[in-house]
């Protein structure tokens, strides 16, 4: 599988009175097409800075990404304008939030939301394809006619015209009405019931689970090709928190979408996702596909979370626990930030940041054990 989005030494730091909390130093990871990755790590390892930092929502202030590259199709996101980004986000990268009553407008009905979400991203999708249209014509106007680069782009542009299927003055009546339509349809792919009932309604009128499944329909509106969802389950009861899997699921095949999960959940890891990556205070401690993880953790971070889960088929009085908290990132340990909690650590731990290496295909670890 090719890769859909690669990020490359991507540093998010936050400027606050306190001092410059790095929340993210540094990291390397790619999404392949059509793959679901898992990103894991304890409350404030810089999980969702990560996903806030693709979509270019970063709060400045006091946020900045002051370094890195985010290259998604061949384009470095972090060179875009915002109206370039804006016809990326929400169209090609969209997300679902932990709570969607936060990311939710009260007082606007389901229908209305999801259907504005559609009808912005057409707007934008034809003003592109008319702008494209318009610097093509400039291009051939001071060329030969007769020649062939000219036939070639002359060509194109009847191409791009017939590609924009629209009657030139539609009306803004029937524009909601197709907008609507939509909405429904896609409520329907996320097995909302009542669909047509739901439209008209506002998001205190729903449970949970039903303003969660209208949440990834609006993300799923314009059929992207990265969704991240971040804690998307976290607020919802076991059950329903299932039944959002299983649908992210079916839809990711479905659709043939990337996933990118965010969660402190292991258990949802292991159900879902191809590939996982490890966070500990801003870094990266370890990647590797998800069974080979969870049969072989190789970083001591990765074997303690694993180890302070239950299981049925371990006889065991009591949990193991990592001990230590997680360190203040305004001031993080030098070299392996890990290092003040790890059993294992060494002298050089203490002093140099260890380097991702590829212990077996597809398993990579930051951890001097593998690297003497």
């Amino acid at each position: 599988m090719s890769e859909l989005l690669t990020i490359q030494n991507l540093k998010t730091y936050f400027y606050t009175y306190a001092g410059v909390v790095k929340a993210l130093d540094g990291i390397d990871f790619g999404i392949k097409k059509g793959e679901t990755l898992g990103l894991v790590g304890e409350t404030g390892c810089g999980k969702s800075v990560t996903s806030l930092a693709i979509m270019r929502l970063v709060p400045d202030p006091p946020g900045r990404i002051v370094d890195g590259v985010i290259t998604y199709k061949g384009e470095d996101l972090l060179k875009k304008s915002e109206e370039e980004m804006r016809k990326i986000r929400g169209s090609r990268i969209t997300m679902v939030f932990q709570d969607p009553m936060t990311f939710i407008n009260p007082v606007i009905t389901i229908g209305d939301q999801i259907s504005e979400v559609i009808k912005l991203h057409r707007n934008l999708a034809l003003k592109s394809l008319e702008t494209e249209i318009e610097n093509l014509k400039i291009k051939a106007s001071s060329m030969d006619k007769e020649s062939k680069e000219a036939q070639e782009i002359f060509s194109k542009i009847g191409k791009l015209e017939r590609m924009k299927d629209l009657p030139p003055k539609i009306s803004r009546s029937r524009t909601n009405e197709l907008a609507l339509k939509h909405t429904i349809e896609v409520l329907k792919l996320v097995q909302m019931p009542y669909p047509e009932k739901i439209v008209k309604q506002y998001p205190h009128e729903l449970s949970g689970g039903m303003r969660q499944r209208a949440m990834i329909a609006m993300a799923l509106s314009c059929n992207p090709d990265l969704l991240i969802a971040d804690e998307a389950t976290t607020s919802l009861d076991v059950t329903i928190q299932a039944q959002i899997l299983l649908l992210i699921n079916d839809l990711k095949k479905r659709l043939g979408s990337s996933i990118m999960l965010i969660t402190h959940d292991l258990g949802v890891v292991a159900e879902m996702c191809d590939r996982v990556i490890v966070m500990y205070a801003g870094v990266i401690v370890e990647e590797a596909y998800t069974k080979d993880l969870f049969k072989h953790p190789l970083h001591p971070y990765t074997a303690g979370l694993l180890s302070s889960i239950p299981r049925l088929d371990i006889d065991a009085n009591r949990l193991e626990i990592i001990p230590g908290s997680v360190p203040n990132l305004i001031d993080p340990p030098k070299g392996c930030r890990f290092h003040p909690r790890c059993k294992y650590a060494m002298v050089i731990c203490k002093g140099e940041k260890p380097p991702m290496i590829e212990v077996s295909p597809g398993h990579r670890v930051a951890c001097y054990i593998y690297g003497q």
